[in-house]
């Protein structure tokens, strides 16, 4: 909601908000209700909410499973038929949508962005800034799949966007970051929120130790 304090301003800052596997665009607007939207109308911040997927067509492949196909996109494009056609999440997150909102809405400009989210949103968080650290002047996440390519989320929606678990990879924030010597100099902090009593976590799917253990590795904070 771009009102009064950000209404003259040439140029918005914005906070990209990722969601998790069965979401859609709507679910942290749900889920975090009326105070994140005053809190970030009080400090003249956009925050824009992209969808987990493509949707609303029946050209859009689907599966019957809840972690691939709709609402499990990955943030990823898809190089693997059939979701190489319509799955192309990363593009969409890190340039069609924000040029949008720069030319049509004045909305981070000069890169004047943050991202976060939650989950798969966190992994695409944290991989997109990762990859790209120019473009976003922080990133953060919540209960983030970690390392994609070793858990069974990740595993299976890699084989089935990309055909091999280690392309994947490249869109892996452990991997990136084991890959590099030195902290990334655009980001003091990655921050990353994780509750111990999470299933998921329990269950090998979110993996922090293995990126914090990258982190360290590199010297990143």
């Amino acid at each position: 909601n771009i009102t009064e304090k950000s209404d003259n301003k040439t140029n918005v800052p914005v906070i990209f908000w990722l969601s998790g596997l069965t979401c859609d665009d709507t679910n942290f607007a749900q889920k975090a209700g009326a105070r994140a939207f005053l809190a970030g109308e009080k400090e003249g911040v956009a925050i824009v909410m992209p969808d987990t997927s493509p949707r609303g067509d029946n050209s859009v492949p689907n599966v019957d499973s809840y972690d691939l196909g709709i609402g499990a996109g990955f943030y990823v494009n898809a190089t693997k038929a059939p979701y190489s056609t319509h799955y192309h999440m990363y593009n969409y997150v890190t340039i069609e949508l924000p040029n949008l909102l720069k030319e049509h809405f004045s909305i981070g400009k000069d890169n004047l962005r943050s991202i976060t989210g939650h989950s798969m949103g966190g992994h695409g968080a944290l991989t997109i800034a990762i990859k790209d650290p120019s473009n976003w002047v922080s990133v953060s996440a919540f209960s983030p799949i970690c390392n994609p390519t070793n858990c069974p989320w990740g595993k299976k929606a890699f084989e089935n966007y990309f055909g091999s678990v280690e392309i994947g990879k490249a869109h892996d924030a452990t991997a990136l970051l084991s890959e590099r010597s030195t902290p990334i100099a655009e980001f003091d902090d990655i921050l990353i929120d994780q509750g111990d009593a999470d299933n998921f976590l329990t269950e090998k799917q979110l993996l922090p130790e293995n990126l914090v253990e990258a982190a360290g590795r590199c010297g990143q904070r």
